[in-house]
C-alpha cells in the first residue's frame, strides 16, 4: 500500500487526486511541517527536507517532490492516463510539471517563508520579498497559460497530472484572482478541472466550504 506524507490544504492533494486516478490504496499520515503532528517525526526520518507531499511506495522505497511522483505514477499505471501516450505529447506534459515545480511551487516557498532566505530580516524587508516573489509567481504563471493551456484538460478528454498540478498549485498567493484579470479563459480552465468528479471530491477534502 502506498503511504502518503501530507495534510489538509496542502500539496499532497495533488498526489491524492494521482493515487485516485490509478485506482490503487494508499492512507494517508498527518504530517504538517509546520507544526506538531501525529507523522511528522516518521516524515522527517524519510525527508530531512520535511516536505510534504512525501509518498513511500509498497516496497518501503520513498519519493519526493511532486512532479517526480506524479511523472512516476504515470509511468507505473500507464492507464491512468496521467501521462499522455504520445511521446511528444508526454514529453511536454513532464516539461509542464516541472516548469511549475521549479518556477511556481518554489516561489511560493519563498513568500510563506522568506526568513529562510533573509536572516535577521525584519518585517518590512520580509514583506518586500513576499511582494517581488509574489510579483515573479504571478508572471510565471502567465507564461505557463501562454505555452501550455492547450495542452491542458478540454471537455471529454481524459484528466491528466498537469491538469491538477495545475489546479492545485494556482491556488495559492493570490494566482487564481490574477489570472482572472490577466489570463480570464485560462482560469476558467482551471475552475473547470477543480469541477472534474475526480478533482473536487480531493478539494473538497481539502478546502471545505
Amino acid at each position: 500500500m502506498y503511504q502518503l506524507y501530507g495534510t489538509q490544504g496542502s500539496g499532497s492533494a495533488i498526489v491524492e487526486i494521482a493515487l485516485e486516478c490509478c485506482q490503487v490504496p494508499y492512507r494517508i499520515l498527518e504530517a504538517a511541517p509546520w507544526e506538531d503532528s501525529p507523522g511528522l517525526a516518521a516524515l522527517a526520518r524519510i525527508n530531512p527536507l520535511k516536505q510534504i507531499p512525501t509518498l513511500q511506495l509498497p516496497d518501503g522505497s520513498i519519493l519526493t517532490e511532486s512532479a517526480a511522483i506524479l511523472i512516476e505514477l504515470g509511468l507505473r499505471y500507464p492507464r491512468s492516463a496521467l501521462l499522455p501516450a504520445n511521446e511528444g505529447a508526454r514529453a511536454q506534459a513532464i516539461r509542464g510539471l516541472v516548469f511549475i515545480s521549479a518556477n511556481c511551487y518554489s516561489a511560493i516557498g519563498v513568500i510563506d517563508y522568506p526568513e529562510r532566505w533573509l536572516r535577521d530580516a525584519d518585517e518590512a524587508l520580509k514583506a518586500r520579498v513576499r511582494d517581488a516573489a509574489r510579483e515573479r509567481l504571478h508572471r510565471n504563471w502567465e507564461v505557463f497559460a501562454d505555452q501550455f493551456a492547450t495542452q491542458l484538460y478540454a471537455s471529454g478528454s481524459p484528466l491528466a497530472a498537469l491538469d491538477f498540478q495545475a489546479a492545485v498549485v494556482s491556488r495559492w498567493s493570490g494566482t487564481r484572482e490574477h489570472l482572472q484579470r490577466e489570463r480570464p479563459e485560462f482560469c476558467a480552465l482551471l475552475e473547470r478541472i477543480d469541477r472534474h468528479p475526480q478533482v473536487a471530491q480531493v478539494l473538497a477534502r481539502h478546502w471545505p466550504g
